[in-house]
């Protein structure tokens, strides 16, 4: 089981010390959210931290002034982290925010306002991969294990923010109708452009070829990887020490293939597989 040391349980899912109290948590609850907020919703290691670059580029027109120059943790702050309380105020309508919590926990003000919500959803498998790195190189997390070990862990939702498949779920049987847009990771690794597009269309901006050419062109993961302001290099290394592994690693979809043996895949699909079942929700990895 995750420790009681480095994690916090809220309502059974762990969640990092680091980042959260008692009290950010509380905050969540009674957060007030505003009809013109965008949420960028993510199971941990499934893109927040590209949404963090995108989502603002897309709201204020393509001006890469904050980008460049704010920290994402504060310029689209995670709804349940302590960090909001500090940055709320200075955040411009309409805010741009991000957060790991399942549809059921958010705060009660979410589901009677018109506030949008981009859900991106990753391959599982790679999400694995990715995350066994986080937890090599961050100190606030526990020790992964052997990959093996630690996928053991995340099939039984003793990993942040619980199961996968119950985060899949929960944002997918939803009454958000058309204030949620569903979007892979997958999608955006293919076609950044097209990605950025549908989300412009979504929040129902409008944007000059030239000013999304350069979005995209600054979205880019190996751009973006070179972004002091988005990459966690300005994060201590006691913390994060990329040494161990770069928090912005690859950026690629199919990772997974160089990680999983045939067996471990087998057990994977299985379970995955059977948690999905009857859901109605198709993946284009679900072909792999």
């Amino acid at each position: 089981m995750a420790s009681e040391e480095l994690y916090l349980f809220y309502h059974g899912l762990p969640v990092p010390k680091i980042a959260h109290t008692e009290e950010s948590l509380k905050n969540l609850e009674t957060f007030k959210v505003k009809d013109d907020d965008v949420f960028g919703v993510t199971y941990p290691k499934s893109g927040t931290t590209w949404m963090q670059e995108i989502i603002p580029l897309l709201l204020n027109g393509g001006d890469l002034t904050p980008v460049e120059g704010i920290p994402n943790w504060d310029r689209v702050p995670w709804l349940e982290e302590t960090r909001i309380s500090l940055v709320v105020d200075k955040l411009k309508s309409p805010r741009a925010m991000v957060t790991h919590m399942p549809y059921h926990l958010m705060p009660a003000s979410f589901y009677s306002s018109k506030a949008k919500v981009i859900y991106i959803a990753r391959n599982p498998k790679d999400i694995v991969v990715s995350s066994f790195f986080f937890h090599q190189m961050a100190s606030f997390l526990d020790d992964p294990g052997t990959f093996e070990e630690f996928l053991d862990k995340f099939l039984a939702g003793q990993v942040l923010f619980g199961k996968w498949t119950d985060h899949v779920k929960s944002w997918r049987d939803t009454d958000l109708g058309d204030r949620v847009l569903y979007i892979t990771y997958e999608e955006l690794i293919q076609d950044l452009r097209g990605g950025l597009e549908r989300m412009l269309r979504f929040l129902g901006r409008q944007m000059s070829d030239d000013a999304l050419d350069r979005i995209t062109e600054h979205c880019l993961f190996k751009n973006m990887k070179d972004n002091k302001m988005s990459n966690y290099s300005l994060v201590s290394q006691d913390l994060m020490d990329n040494n161990k592994s770069p928090f912005l690693r690859k950026g690629i979809a199919g990772d997974w293939k160089n990680h999983f043996s045939p067996e471990l895949e087998a057990k994977f699909n299985a379970v995955i597989r059977e948690e999905m079942e009857g859901s109605g929700i198709m993946f284009p990895w679900d072909e792999e």
